[in-house]
């Protein structure tokens, strides 16, 4: 189930498959349990050139598209990895692609083919505790220091801080316009440094994927080279948007590679397990909602790769981008939520692994946008309705 059409791409996902077979589930649970990031996993991706995927061949990556990355997350999450391996590799990924897009030839130069090879670790700095969703409120400032910029603030949800010597931020450069229209004018995009002595990362306990840290980070005075602005000085807002789409798109694909170990799972024990002298798989209270996990999978899938087309094509995307994102997260969860439903009692088990899917399924619900902000953009900008905040 769940094959692709193109040859091409039933290559990638074949060679991907049979790369990370020998990263099982007690792989995945042993590092979420000690907390310890999958450098072994990291490593070999990074030898086989998946981590560049998507980076031009002229900076050492694959110079393949967002479609292929979002097969390669796919099959890192249904291989049992869940959010715990794509995290590891999913900035290097995508997060990247605002350098590509708006980057000067210096940043692109330093940084690319580094981060192709797997030498360079990336995080993700824009979220902050008093903006949240709504980032034209961001209060992390970066001001004129000769040519280049003194940076200060906090910044939460950065995932693999702990790992990264880079992050890309969003930072106030201008005092953000009266008009609304124009609230987002004065931000800035920069990839930084995270110099320990001018940064504070501290881990953040949660939930699940707990083999990635994810940190609230404190920006004291940070010197930031003239070099290191991405595109155009107040308009990072825009530029970071070619980061969130493929983000949103890549998220959705892992969704579904979650909710598919889930099925697998759910569907191999409803097979073995006997109840009343016959497997649990033949009563319908099991049979039907896991059909219908499959077949909410396979739809949302099938909108990932739609989203990831037209990203690819140059088309916009918006709105596919969303839908895939929002679509795939409830799938996703479903499908775990429904995994450990099947399995009763020992869903609830750490050694059965579904509790782990179900707990790291949840966070697509939430990051990196939340589904009723998906529902707000696809209402406003695809159906024409009023702004509702």
């Amino acid at each position: 189930m769940f094959e692709l059409r193109d040859p091409d791409h039933e290559l990638i996902a074949r060679a991907v498959r049979d790369r990370i077979r020998r990263f099982d589930d007690d792989y995945w649970l042993e590092c979420d349990r000690d907390h310890r990031f999958p450098w072994e996993f990291f490593s070999e991706l990074a030898a086989d050139g998946w981590v560049g995927v998507a980076i031009p061949e002229e900076y050492g990556g694959g110079g393949r598209g967002v479609t292929e990355a979002a097969i390669l997350l796919r099959e890192v999450a249904a291989s049992g990895a869940a959010m715990n391996g794509c995290t590891a590799l999913h900035m290097n990924v995508f997060g990247l692609q605002p350098v590509i897009k708006y980057g000067n030839d210096r940043l692109k130069q330093a940084f690319l083919p580094r981060a192709a090879v797997g030498d360079l670790h990336v995080a993700f700095a824009v979220t902050e505790p008093d903006a949240g969703t709504d980032t034209s409120r961001i209060k992390t400032r970066a001001v004129r220091d000769g040519d280049g910029w003194r940076i200060s603030g906090q910044k939460i949800w950065t995932s693999k801080a702990k790992e990264s010597s880079v992050a890309l931020m969003l930072a106030r450069t201008a005092p953000a316009p009266a008009e609304e229209a124009r609230r987002f004018d004065g931000l800035s995009l920069f990839l930084i440094d995270l110099d320990p002595e001018h940064v504070d990362i501290r881990p953040i306990p949660k939930a699940g994927r707990n083999a990635v840290a994810t940190c609230e980070t404190f920006y004291d005075d940070l010197p930031v080279e003239g070099w290191r602005l991405v595109g155009e000085e107040g308009r990072g807002f825009r530029h970071i948007l070619s980061g969130l789409n493929p983000e949103r798109i890549l998220i959705a694909a892992e969704a579904v590679g979650i909710g598919i170990a889930a099925l697998n799972r759910a569907t191999g024990y409803a097979k073995v397990r006997h109840v009343f002298d016959r497997p649990i798989g033949a009563n319908q209270a099991l049979s039907h909602p896991l059909a219908d996990a499959y077949a909410r999978l396979q739809a949302a899938w099938e909108m990932t790769l739609i989203a990831a087309r037209r990203y690819d094509a140059g088309e916009p995307c918006g709105a596919e981008a969303n839908t895939a994102k929002y679509l795939a997260a409830d799938a996703g969860y479903q499908a775990a939520d429904r995994a450990v439903q099947t399995h009763g009692g020992v869903g609830y088990a750490q050694e059965y692994h579904v509790e782990r899917y179900w707990r790291e399924s949840r966070i697509m619900r939430l990051a990196p946008v939340s589904q009723e902000m998906s529902l707000n953009f696809i209402a406003q900008q695809v159906l024409g309705l009023p702004r509702s905040y």
